[in-house]
């Protein structure tokens, strides 16, 4: 198979689909992986090492795309790049399709297979493919929150660890997986008070074992989660439901009843963020004070720290790739049913329920 590997363009963006390690295990397998130039430079990564692990180096996207088979991304498609896909190429990227009708009807009008990382679930509940990018994007949105209270930035001034005599910040994570785990962990580690909400109480179990006494872990319900919110400094957003837009667990009325100068940061934008009325942005323009709250809903959070993000999520991606670059689509996700619930689209048609449930008019 010719396996393409475009330069990302979406704003900020400076991870790559595939590090030198990955190229060398596909090109060993047989296949022909084109590199675009300067694909890799925003994750360090140079040009000359993709080319000793057996890549060809191509000028352009739209080289890339009029020969490869299947091209792998990191972030969904933006405008530009819907052009250049054909009928039936495919695409293994992280689509979210669910959190945008404009991406969605796009690719089921170019036709394209689309192959979502973020929904390859294994019968565990595990999501291998989004596994890697939650944990970089949970401890960022620690640190992130960090420099929004900053008062420079907007922020109430508040140093999450606080001084001898002087308490630290009040931070409040909105649901327990990855995400949140890793963002509280962080966050307490910095010293701050974290409080920890989900509606899995055996998750919050777990979470109890893991922190003893350092996270408060609490039941996920509206006046809960509404009283916590007043009181915080941070509020860090973290729910997920595989594939689906996220819920609206902080509602517009927490948010006009938090202190001004306080911080949202919403890691589930990706999927609509659990935010009511957050919008979108940017690593350009990563924040905006709504309420006298400042909001960060940055979209590719990992994508600041790209060198760590392209190998981790190399790591996880390689062995689908390599499935289905040796199988094809059908073979693939008949052999591994996990990567079968990564199917999103096929033929102009919506395969996963998510989606389908997010756009009926679409399905």
């Amino acid at each position: 198979m010719i396996i393409g590997v475009p330069t990302e363009i979406k704003d900020g963006e400076n991870r790559v689909a595939l590090t030198p390690a990955g190229v060398y295990a596909l090109a060993g397998d047989g296949h022909q992986v084109l590199v675009q130039r300067g694909a890799g430079v925003g994750s360090s990564i140079e040009d000359a090492e993709y080319e000793r692990a057996g890549a060809q180096i191509v000028d352009g996207p739209q080289e890339v795309s009029a020969r490869a088979e299947m091209i792998m991304k990191v972030k969904e498609p933006v405008k530009g790049e819907f052009e250049l896909f054909r009928p039936g190429q495919i695409l293994f990227t992280y689509l979210h399709l669910a959190s945008s009708e404009e991406l969605t009807t796009r690719l089921l009008e170019a036709e394209i297979t689309g192959i979502a990382y973020e929904t390859v679930q294994l019968e565990s509940g595990l999501l291998p493919l989004l596994e890697p990018m939650s944990e970089v994007a949970g401890k960022m949105a620690a640190q992130v929150a960090a420099q929004c209270l900053e008062r420079h930035r907007g922020g109430r001034g508040v140093l999450m660890g606080g001084v001898s005599g002087v308490a630290p910040a009040d931070v409040v994570v909105v649901g327990g997986g990855t995400v949140g785990k890793c963002a509280a962990s962080v966050a307490a580690g910095m010293g701050a008070h974290v409080s920890c909400f989900d509606i899995n109480t055996h998750r919050l179990g777990y979470l109890d074992d893991v922190w003893g006494t350092a996270i408060t872990t609490l039941y996920s319900n509206p006046l809960a989660v509404a009283e916590a919110a007043a009181q915080a400094d941070v509020v860090i957003g973290a729910v997920l439901i595989p594939g689906a837009r996220a819920p609206h667990i902080v509602t517009q009325e927490m948010i006009r009843n938090m202190r001004p100068g306080a911080v949202i940061v919403d890691v589930s934008i990706d999927q609509g963020g659990c935010v009511e009325g957050i919008r979108p942005t940017s690593h350009s323009q990563p924040t905006y004070v709504e309420h006298g709250v400042v909001h960060y809903a940055v979209t590719n959070i990992p994508a600041a720290v790209p060198r760590t993000s392209t190998y981790a999520l190399t790591n996880a991606t390689l062995s689908y790739a390599r499935k289905l670059a040796g199988m094809g689509v059908d073979g693939a996700v008949a052999a591994d049913p996990a990567l079968a619930k990564g199917l999103n689209l096929a033929a102009g048609k919506i395969t996963y329920p998510g989606v389908a449930e997010a756009f009926p008019h679409l399905a």
